[in-house]
């Protein structure tokens, strides 16, 4: 391995009481491709950090050779700045390659960088990130929200950079790509596999094997300390003091090696009556927004114990279409029948159904008392949390305080509670580490009905679907048996975006023209306009700082009043973000509406 660029060494940081990192080892050399893995909460954020230069630890080494520019893309970027264009250059890159990246992200440079979905603000983020040529690239979970065509382009951008990078993901097709070394996170210290993640997994096992062996060891060893113990020291006390505190020891150690053991998350889904043979059959669907064609003229039967996967790129209609084929939506043209019995259960991407307000408790069981109904039998709420892998001390904890993983287990937790036939779930693999994913896998491959899944996770998809659905966003759509390599295979450059098709950028303020109806806002709407502007350039840090502070682990148990009134004011942050989202988006589109009628 050559001489690192940037490491560290020996690093130990605390978490309150508790070690997050005791002694851990890290080196990035030059053009390096590696990755950092771990189960959620084992800090993989926070190291990165470190190396960042973000985050000091309390103890160990930064070792960073001098002049190296380190660059780190965060899981919830905040974008500043008048223009995309703006923010991406902001860190020293020249403008024209800022501009021509986030065109290449399918990006307008002059959109203001406000009421963004969260991909289009992480492809703004690297956009940004891969414009300033650093010397070192840090990618926390970079694929999160991504639709399969950014993760691609991605990919073409890691391989041709000449940057160290050092990615934080549980994206495996993506991570297979592009790694030559892997990082592992795991009881608070790093292990090195000098192989790309193709390898890690096998080897991980082999690791995981030898622990449990030498655990298996260490309990004999405690059996028959405790036995000698037991029967012998009473008369040989002075003499065998030692061999007593070895046994304290023995003791100790296991004790460390259980609370840093990883717990069983259990998933398992609450079965209802079978549905019907034929769950749902559309005929001819249709539909369109604004006069953009979204599908036209989709036809498909989906029949009970089928696995569909819906892919496509961000805006494509993914989420339409699984609204219009559950009844939720009515299309422009054609028809959906859905079939007998069903119990449908939506998880939705958006998390919407979760109040940053409630308790982990009341979220779990919202009627009240301290039972939750679990396919069909009452199970204590502790209980189920455990199932989770929650600990009792979060069952009173607000769910604002929860991590982006935790929320979305809490939501898996409430929707496996109840029975279901069709399972819905939207983007289901974001924030979920490996080993939650896998067992979210062993689950619905056993799940009894039918799944629906909106997934960007090429992996996840190969391994769970019989078939795919592909929108390319141009009004196609495609049905292929198998996953997202059969879909691939069947269908070649479908996804392709056409080269003669320009990024849509902002027209140019015009001058005003006579004309005979208004030609532009009325002065109270201009003026409405611009207020709505300004604040929704300035709700994206308010939010963000707040979020922060409701990251805070220590924050609740320090002043739980103040924790509430930070989730108060989230929830009022974001609520105003989305009321002025909807009234910019109106003036916006009443203003071009007005300038085509002058026009």
């Amino acid at each position: 391995m050559a001489a690192p660029v940037l490491a560290l060494r020996d690093v130990r940081l605390a978490d309150g009481p508790r070690w997050l990192f005791d002694g851990v080892d890290l080196g990035l050399e030059a053009r390096g491709r590696a990755c950092l893995v771990g189960r959620n909460g084992a800090g993989k954020s926070t190291l990165l950090r470190i190396l960042a230069g973000q985050t000091a630890p309390d103890d160990g080494d930064r070792i960073v050779t001098p002049g190296l520019r380190v660059t780190l893309v965060a899981q919830e970027p905040v974008l500043e700045g008048a223009t995309l264009l703006d923010f991406a250059a902001a860190g020293g890159a020249a403008r024209h390659e800022a501009e021509s990246l986030l065109e290449s992200f399918d990006l307008d440079p002059a959109r203001a960088p406000v009421g963004l979905s969260g991909g289009e603000a992480r492809r703004a983020a690297l956009a940004r990130a891969f414009a300033e040529q650093p010397d070192v690239l840090l990618l926390d979970e970079p694929t999160n929200h991504l639709d399969i065509i950014a993760i691609e382009r991605l990919e073409s951008l890691i391989g041709r950079s000449r940057a160290s990078i050092l990615i934080v993901s549980h994206d495996r097709a993506f991570l297979e790509r592009v790694t030559q070394r892997c990082y592992w996170l795991e009881s608070r210290r790093v292990r090195r596999l000098d192989e790309g993640f193709a390898a890690f997994e096998p080897w991980a096992e082999k690791h995981m094997a030898a622990e449990a062996e030498a655990a298996r060891r260490l309990d004999k060893a405690i059996e028959r300390e405790q036995d000698w113990l037991s029967f012998g020291v009473t008369a040989r006390r002075a003499r065998n003091e030692g061999r007593r505190r070895r046994l304290v020891a023995m003791r100790g150690e296991k004790a460390e090696s259980l609370r840093l053991a990883r717990g069983e998350l259990t998933l398992a889904s609450a079965a209802a009556q079978p549905s019907g043979k034929r769950v749902l059959e559309a005929k001819g669907v249709s539909k369109a927004y604004g006069g953009r064609v979204l599908m036209q003229g989709f036809t498909t039967r989906i029949l009970r114990g089928d696995r569909v996967a819906i892919v496509g790129p961000n805006g494509a209609g993914k989420t339409t279409l699984v609204k219009i084929l559950l009844g939720e939506i009515a299309p422009d043209a054609g028809s959906v029948q859905l079939g007998a019995n069903l119990d449908i259960v939506y998880v939705d991407q958006a998390r919407a159904d979760l109040n940053a307000d409630m308790t982990l408790w009341s979220a779990l069981a919202p009627l009240g008392g301290d039972q939750v109904m679990v396919q069909g039998q009452p199970r204590h709420v502790a209980a189920y949390a455990k199932d989770f892998l929650f600990r009792d001390d979060q069952l009173r904890q607000p769910v604002g305080s929860l991590s982006g993983g935790e929320r979305n287990r809490l939501l898996l937790a409430r929707a496996l509670a109840r029975p279901s036939n069709v399972l819905v779930l939207d983007e289901p693999t974001n924030d979920l580490d490996m080993d939650t994913l896998d067992l979210l896998e062993e689950m619905l491959a056993d799940y009894a009905g039918t799944l629906i899944l909106v997934s960007h996770d090429r992996d996840f998809i190969d391994r769970l679907a019989t078939s795919t659905i592909a929108l390319d966003g141009r009004g196609h759509v495609v049905e292929t048996p198998g996953g997202w390599q059969d879909f691939l295979a069947q269908n070649p450059g479908f996804l392709d975006v056409p080269e003669a098709a320009p990024v849509r950028k902002a027209r140019p303020a015009a001058a005003p023209r006579p004309a005979a109806a208004p030609a532009k806002l009325s002065f109270k709407d201009q003026r409405r306009l611009e207020q709505l502007e300004a604040r929704l350039a300035a709700l994206p840090g308010e939010i963000a700082a707040l979020e922060a502070r409701l990251h805070d682990p220590a924050l609740y148990a320090r002043d739980p009043a103040a924790f509430a009134k930070t989730s108060h004011a989230l929830e009022a942050a974001r609520a105003e973000m989305a009321a002025a989202e909807e009234a910019w988006l109106a003036l916006e589109t009443l203003k071009e509406e007005l300038a085509g009628r002058a026009g």
